[in-house]
């Protein structure tokens, strides 16, 4: 049970690391422009085509938002 509880703690690191990452990629290409040679990948233009990608599946799209957005704010 200990190691479960290892795995889920450092899992959830590691989620909120690549959130943090993702938030900061957003910023610096809003601040920046997109193909910065530091950053040379388009954050927003990839979210946006994810989200684009989801919302046009319908409602397996909107259930996969929704599962995203639980397990993001879950404490």
């Amino acid at each position: 049970m200990e190691l479960i509880k290892k795995i889920t703690a450092g899992l959830k690191a590691a989620t909120e690391a690549s959130v943090a990452l993702l938030a900061l990629a957003v910023v610096l290409q809003v601040l920046f422009g997109q193909g910065q040679a530091f950053f040379p990948v388009d954050v927003v233009g990839n979210i946006v085509t994810l989200t684009t990608q989801l919302g046009s599946h319908g409602l397996v799209g909107l259930v996969a938002i929704t599962v995203l957005a639980v397990l993001f704010t879950k404490k």
